[in-house]
């Protein structure tokens, strides 16, 4: 006679809270604590909250020139970059030279030489006024040939990183060598490309601040406007800052999103 033991069920354990106190988004708390408070002071204080509305008439020039300067840098580091790829010696070379030497100089310095000498003289060259370019455009076709290059090597390494067998198999199904970049190299390295371009993306945004010494009236500009004439330094630039940083962490956080959701769909 046999007699059957039940098994106890063994629950399983509950995972330790240190864990889940591991992977809270501290950071998150943190910052999201400061904006809450320097919120709350634009509320309750008249003078954080003009200043606030001032530095607020900026912030459509800084995005429109983000935005801008961000699709056209796309375009044309997405040309760089397959010329630095490229089998043909003259191409690759010419690409190397220009994205060394940009990446060689202070960005400061070439938003100045780009802006005040390179566009001057293409408008004397095709006939037009000193004054027929504006310094927000001036500004914009400044950071567009400087973040080129650098989304360039962004568009490099993506490429680089699909093994040579996606080459091939294109080329065997009788495509040219550009039809198999663009239809079968291309929209794989995008999925692998998209943090690189989504810090350049964020880089970009805070470096429309040096734009501001072209006065160009983005946030920076106008907060030095303001500081000038109201003397309220601790304010602005605590306003200014906060703006930068609202923007730089709602932009981090959908970038997130976005590449979790290409994940899925890999």
């Amino acid at each position: 006679m046999t007699v059957d033991h039940e098994r106890p069920e063994i629950q399983p354990r509950p995972r330790d809270l240190r864990a889940h106190l591991d992977e809270f988004p501290w950071w998150l708390l943190i910052i999201l604590s400061v904006i809450g408070y320097m919120v709350v002071q634009i509320i309750v204080d008249p003078i954080y909250r003009n200043i606030f509305n001032t530095i607020l008439q900026g912030l459509s020039t800084t995005l429109y020139v983000t935005a801008i300067s961000f699709v056209f840098a796309l375009i044309f580091g997405l040309f760089l970059g397959l010329g630095r790829v490229s089998n043909s010696v003259i191409l690759r070379n010419l690409s190397i030279t220009y994205i060394e030497f940009i990446r060689g100089v202070p960005m400061l310095v070439l938003i100045f030489t780009i802006s005040y000498a390179v566009v001057p003289l293409l408008a004397r060259t095709f006939g037009l006024p000193n004054n027929a370019i504006s310094l927000t455009s001036r500004a914009i076709i400044a950071l567009v040939l400087i973040y080129g290059a650098y989304i360039a090597e962004v568009f490099r390494a993506g490429i680089e990183a699909i093994g040579r067998g996606q080459m091939e198999a294109g080329r065997s199904l009788g495509m040219s060598r550009w039809q198999t970049m663009l239809y079968v190299i291309l929209p794989q390295a995008t999925r692998n490309m998209l943090p690189a371009l989504g810090n350049d993306l964020i880089a970009l945004l805070k470096d429309t601040s040096l734009v501001s010494v072209l006065g160009v009236r983005e946030i920076t500009q106008v907060s030095r406007l303001s500081v000038s004439t109201s003397f309220r330094y601790e304010e602005t630039y605590f306003i200014l800052t906060l703006f930068y940083l609202s923007m730089t962490l709602i932009l981090s956080l959908l970038l997130q999103w976005i590449q979790r959701r290409a994940k899925i769909k890999r």
